[in-house]
């Protein structure tokens, strides 16, 4: 289901959770204050052991459900087709596309190794923002990371990342919106299902 730019967008969320300078504002303020509590659940020493795996795993998909809005992020993944789906089928949507990037989200995240980010601007246009954040690699390179957020009761909730210009719910559009007219909305879910089962549903 994923192709090879969605697995470098993933890698790039992993690259995200380190400290770093942050710019002023509150959207930039509450996504640094969410990963470095992911942070705070990777060097945990009870959480470490491969015997907790299942523990920490749950704890870094809490710390997820914190940081995006998984329901925008599908409305926006499946574009116009979102408005031909009935509620009980939207909502399945919205669950088995939030497992999709969860499990993409701890696999990397699991592979974080000290990589460094600097938080180096932010915008806002009423109740939409985004923190703009590089990346230096082991390699002195620099990658730019743009994170779109949509500002939902005290909180401002991913919605979309960008690496390098390349959007992620824009990536996801393209193969869903591939499949729906190749194929059908069944055929889309059987693939989502059949990449949870993959994986062994939410463990």
């Amino acid at each position: 289901m994923t192709s090879r730019r969605f697995s470098a967008l993933a890698a790039a969320l992993v690259l995200s959770l380190s400290s770093g300078v942050a710019a002023a504002g509150i959207p930039t303020d509450q996504l640094r204050a969410s990963v470095d509590h992911v942070l705070a659940t990777l060097q945990d020493p009870t959480l470490k052991p491969e015997s907790m795996a299942a523990e920490r795993r749950a704890a870094i998909r809490r710390d997820a459900d914190a940081v995006f809005d998984f329901t925008e992020m599908a409305r926006r993944a499946l574009g116009r087709h979102w408005q031909e789906l009935n509620e009980g089928q939207q909502r399945e949507f919205v669950e088995l596309f939030a497992n999709l990037l969860e499990r993409a989200y701890v696999s990397k995240i699991e592979k974080y190794n000290g990589e460094k980010i600097a938080y180096i601007g932010e915008s806002i246009e009423g109740d939409m923002a985004t923190v703009k954040t590089q990346i230096l690699t082991k390699q002195d390179t620099q990658v730019p990371i743009d994170y779109r957020l949509l500002h939902k009761g005290d909180r401002w909730l991913v919605y979309d990342v960008l690496l390098e210009g390349v959007s992620l719910v824009l990536n996801y559009r393209t193969q869903f919106d591939h499949i729906l007219q190749t194929s059908s909305y069944d055929e889309l879910i059987r693939r989502l299902k059949a990449n949870q089962a993959e994986y062994g549903g939410r463990s």
